[in-house]
């Protein structure tokens, strides 16, 4: 062993001498234990509702959606005390679903960035003001649980669009002191990296650049959207290539079919791949259902206002899986 450590070491001078930098070891997967099934969601409560209906067909159709780990969102529509309260109901089921002493894997969604969605269907948010303190509670009931947390969908990527202007200054910022709140936690952060039809990797590395993609983890990919796993790989590794080589997750929960002419509630629209954990030598950390498939985007394509839960919606994801 002691010779071995010699020519480590002899390669590793070698090489600074050469003016080449050994390869930074890898962290530690952020996603070792098994994802986090949430044992009250949408899904599971449409499950019971069909099946108490009297229409098992239905009902065992949704059970697709319900057995499958999502991400838990989080946003201003819950209030402090409540807020807290499902956290610590999230971290002690996750210590119960996990097996030899290894939690398994909370992933949640922050979504409360001021002015979200800048007007549009999703809109909404804190104030500026409450903005960081609204972190610092995140923050605290998850310290030391290594808790993912995808910071903000879409909040870079549509600072490129016009009716998002007045927030091209202040916005990166903000997430910026976010991602130290988090980080500071010890809590793993991904931020926005919007998605292969959108910006292209060199405008959206400068958006995660100036949003503090050095002190996160890395960054997320296709959040409530619906491009194929490969296509979506290729762009990330093109986007982690101008961002210091970090890691990347994908959303795949409705991407079964990929792009079928509309971002909104999409005829057409399939189930993705089950989530799962992505170990290997890429860069890519794990394939995870970010939206709940069966929320609706916004009141089109027949469709409720966006984040209400729509049973049709789900039964089509389903069906339209094969």
């Amino acid at each position: 062993m002691r010779g071995v450590r010699s020519i480590a070491a002899v390669a590793t001078a070698l090489m600074l001498i050469a003016g080449v930098q050994p390869a930074a070891a890898e962290p530690p997967s952020p996603f070792a234990g098994p994802l986090y099934l949430d044992a009250d969601t949408d899904a599971e409560r449409a499950q019971k509702r069909l099946l108490a209906a009297g229409d098992p067909t239905a009902a065992a159709a949704m059970a697709q959606i319900a057995a499958q780990p999502t991400a838990v969102w989080l946003g201003e529509w819950w209030a402090e005390p409540l807020m807290r309260s499902k956290l610590r109901r999230h971290v002690a089921a996750a210590a119960a679903q996990g097996s030899q002493g290894q939690a398994a894997t909370l992933v949640f969604v922050t979504y409360a960035i001021p002015y979200r969605d800048c007007g549009g269907h999703s809109g909404g948010g804190t104030t500026y003001d409450a903005y960081l303190d609204w972190n610092r509670v995140i923050a605290e009931e998850l310290a030391g649980t290594r808790a993912v947390v995808l910071v903000e969908p879409d909040s870079l990527a549509s600072l490129a669009a016009p009716k998002c202007a007045g927030e091209v200054e202040r916005r990166p910022a903000l997430i910026a002191q976010a991602v130290d709140i988090l980080a500071d936690a010890g809590l793993v952060t991904y931020l926005d990296g919007g998605n292969s039809n959108w910006l292209g990797p060199a405008a959206q590395a400068e958006w995660l650049h100036r949003a503090g993609i050095d002190r996160a983890d890395g960054f997320f990919t296709n959040v409530s959207n619906f491009y194929p796993v490969q296509q979506e790989s290729d762009y990330a590794g093109k986007l982690s290539a101008r961002v210091g080589w970090k890691h990347y997750v994908i959303d795949v929960s409705r991407n079964g079919r990929g792009w079928t002419g509309t971002w909104c509630n999409p005829v057409g629209a399939a189930l993705g791949v089950n989530p799962r954990p992505t170990p290997g030598t890429t860069k890519l950390d794990a394939l995870l259902w970010v939206k709940h498939p069966g929320v609706s985007d916004g009141p089109c394509n027949s469709g409720p206002k966006a984040g209400v839960w729509w049973d049709a919606y789900a039964l089509a994801l389903v069906a339209n899986r094969g």
